[in-house]
């Protein structure tokens, strides 16, 4: 079964393959180092033996774009405070760029802030924004030390989920959602991704999904009703398909059908 570790080093390498390409629709100059030759070797299994991967690979770049516009967007609005839940090798603190007194919480496990840590010291690069990492497991107590690090409940933030609902049980979810939702001021915006119910129980799915399960990667959690979902936490969604997303950076491109079951919210608080 792959470890916390293992599976960000792969997300890792996949923004680096993506910030090869002469067409990439993000540059990620960290994202090779972060994936290490684990990370790589893994990508490259990937690539060669699972038959969806290339459409995988096109929503994560997708995703990774759509959430850099949308953070840096509202941090230019002159939001100060970005939250990264199981922040995994994420490197936006350093490739982002980011308004004078903005603060960058990273939150996942102790040993993978760890591994990330050491990594970024031998590189010798400097965040280009104030950047706070809290090594804690989210099925546990993390709302109390984001506080204590310095969050400010009273004032604005953005929260970012990227990549992490569909991995988690659905009182899991409802924990995350009520946790961000206590911490969270009006005017507050939420940034995830999801999978929709239909995807999970869709006969032509089994197999990939029985595949994932055998990886330990197996998806748990999805939603046909995004919006009714954040809405019983006070958030108002808009819920926007990959598909949308690809039209505006190729107007050409016409997305596979598994990406039209996923769904990107970028969800406002009311």
């Amino acid at each position: 079964m792959p470890s916390v570790i293992e599976i960000a080093r792969w997300a890792a390498a996949q923004r680096a393959r993506e910030s090869e390409r002469p067409d990439h629709l993000f540059f990620d100059p960290l994202a090779r180092v972060l994936a290490g030759e684990e990370g790589m070797a893994a990508l490259q299994l990937s690539e060669r033996y699972n038959p969806s991967h290339e459409d995988t690979a096109r929503y994560i770049s997708i995703r990774i774009r759509c959430f850099d516009d949308a953070v840096q967007q509202f941090a230019a609005a002159g939001i100060r405070q970005i939250v990264l839940l199981a922040a995994g090798m994420d490197a936006r603190a350093y490739r982002c760029a980011w308004p004078d007194g903005t603060t960058l919480y990273e939150v996942d496990h102790p040993e993978l802030l760890a591994m990330k840590e050491e990594i970024l010291q031998h590189q010798g690069h400097v965040p280009r924004c104030r950047r706070i990492t809290l090594g804690m497991n989210l099925e546990h107590d993390w709302a109390c030390p984001i506080v204590d690090a310095g969050f400010f409940q009273s004032e604005r933030s953005v929260w970012l989920i990227e990549g992490l609902f569909y991995y988690l049980e659905e009182p899991a979810v409802n924990r995350v959602l009520a946790e961000v939702s206590r911490l969270a001021s009006p005017g507050s915006t939420l940034l995830t991704d999801l999978v929709s119910h239909s995807l999970l129980t869709s006969p032509w799915m089994q197999d990939a999904l029985k595949a994932m399960q055998e990886r330990g990667i197996g998806w748990r959690f999805g939603t046909d009703d995004p919006a009714g979902l954040f809405s019983r936490y006070g958030w108002q969604a808009e819920v926007k398909s990959p598909d949308e997303e690809a039209v505006k950076y190729d107007p050409n491109v016409s997305a596979p059908h598994p990406l039209g079951d996923r769904q990107s919210p970028e969800v406002i608080s009311s």
